[in-house]
């Protein structure tokens, strides 16, 4: 079963573009659940959510829906993954009022942190992870963890080896299929785009995210022929798309739904701008770029 969804629902560039103009936060996840089935949470990378926040999400979405969580960045980032076990419980324990709307536990790491010196502290990790009850996703951003070792200690735990592409536009061509190891149960798949290419030099951001800025056409492509190959061979698939990558995330979505044969609706309002032609994202590139 393959689930795509967007890394996080709440977005300011979404309003009057995917969610009605007026629209109320706390109306958005609902109407977000009508047209996807699953998404990214990117708060709880930034703290641990309350369980009655984390009761609301679950309430306020159909019984299908599917969550991945980001771990705080306090452990991964912060702590890294040292002197962090009462923080990994509390996180985990603030999760349970998803019950099976938990689809997987997202664990990122920066591009700093490298098996030289955090290999032990990951091992110990692993050893920490509850057994059988909650799925858990590493992404790795240092290609230094590209060792047949570290591949076989995830698959040892039964910890998914996250596949993410960053390719910038310039190679969209070149979908990121040289390292991706099957080490889980299940696929968990993040197209991000060129992240380097968010920000101006002052920390601004640079674009506007409602439309379609960068067709990744070929790209989108050989995703989905890796992930077809692999419909049969894992129990899920999970596919969380960043606004970055193409420009607007549910169109993303929807645009690799089908060449999975996935019918995604959007909302009506979205096919004034999403679909725009150069003319409209060249005035958005001169607003932000």
């Amino acid at each position: 079963m393959i689930f795509l969804g967007t890394c996080a629902w709440n977005f300011e560039d979404w309003k009057d573009v995917f969610y009605p103009d007026g629209m109320a936060s706390n109306q958005q996840l609902p109407y977000y659940a009508q047209y996807l089935r699953a998404v990214e949470i990117d708060s709880t990378f930034y703290h641990i959510p309350r369980a009655d926040v984390v009761a609301g999400w679950a309430s306020r979405t159909p019984d299908d829906f599917v969550f991945t969580a980001k771990m705080p960045r306090q452990i991964t980032h912060d702590a890294r993954l040292r002197n962090c076990r009462r923080e990994l419980d509390a996180f985990l324990n603030s999760l349970r009022p998803l019950g099976e709307k938990l689809g997987a536990v997202l664990i990122q790491f920066s591009p700093g942190f490298n098996p030289e010196h955090d290999e032990i502290a990951l091992r110990e990790f692993l050893g920490w992870l509850p057994a059988d009850k909650i799925p858990f996703a590493m992404e790795f951003r240092n290609p230094d963890w590209h060792q047949p070792r570290l591949v076989r200690l995830l698959a040892d735990h039964g910890v998914t080896w996250t596949w993410n592409d960053l390719s910038s536009t310039d190679h969209q061509n070149e979908a990121p299929f040289e390292f991706l190891p099957q080490t889980g149960d299940f696929l968990y798949v993040r197209l991000m785009g060129d992240l380097e290419t968010k920000f101006r030099p002052d920390g601004e951001r640079q674009f506007r995210y409602g439309s379609l800025l960068w067709s990744r056409e070929t790209g989108m492509e050989s995703w989905a022929n890796r992930l077809a190959k692999h419909r049969d061979d894992t129990r899920h698939i999970y596919v969380m798309v960043n606004n970055h990558y193409e420009g607007f995330s549910p169109l993303t979505c929807q645009r690799l739904g089908r060449l999975l044969g996935i019918e995604i609706e959007l909302p009506s309002l979205s096919k004034r701008v999403v679909e725009g032609g150069p003319k409209e994202r060249d005035e958005q590139m001169d607003l932000f770029g």
